[in-house]
């Protein structure tokens, strides 16, 4: 498929999963209370959850006290019916954290880590120099590379090619 045609697909591609996604459950937790929205919009709603049926016509539907055990939950209005299983983990003690605590919790773990590296950086630059200072000067190199340990293994050098002229070229 050419390039073109595949960006608009994706668009489309995109904008059906967000119609898609618009009709599902929304789920609320705060503490032990477990709050379920139906995604039909018409009608009155009846539920069931794991086999009985409360009392409820609202669309919404709140579970007090909830013990944490999972449960298959139906919502329904006319010839419409929505399934889920839920499986929402509950405390009592429980703390909530909203958005901006979160962030500035995420902001102050930056700036401590980057504090971190800043003085990382400057006492292994510091301790660089110190070591430099006392060993050779930083502008020589070595002139040449330390010698071969094994002398059969060293390269054949230009005025030495008569050791090995008496050996013969085999053709394979």
């Amino acid at each position: 498929m050419r390039l073109e045609w595949s960006l608009p697909l994706l668009v489309l591609l995109l904008c059906a999963a967000g119609t898609a996604a618009q009709l599902e459950f929304l789920l609320e937790i705060s503490g032990t209370t477990v709050t379920i929205t139906c995604p039909v919009t018409e009608g009155s709603v009846g539920w069931e959850l794991g086999g009985t049926r409360p009392a409820s016509n609202e669309r919404k539907y709140v579970i007090e006290n909830h013990d944490s055990s999972p449960t298959n939950v139906t919502c329904s209005s006319g010839s419409k019916s929505h399934q889920m299983y839920l499986n929402a983990r509950v405390c009592t003690n429980c703390e909530e954290l909203d958005t901006l605590t979160v962030t500035g919790i995420i902001i102050a773990d930056i700036l401590i880590t980057l504090g971190v590296l800043i003085l990382v950086y400057y006492f292994s630059k510091d301790r660089k120099d110190r070591a430099g200072a006392g060993g050779r000067p930083r502008g020589q190199k070595m002139q040449r590379p330390p010698p071969v340990p094994n002398p059969d293994y060293e390269p054949i050098r230009k005025g030495q090619r008569e050791v090995y002229a008496g050996l013969e070229s085999r053709g394979f």
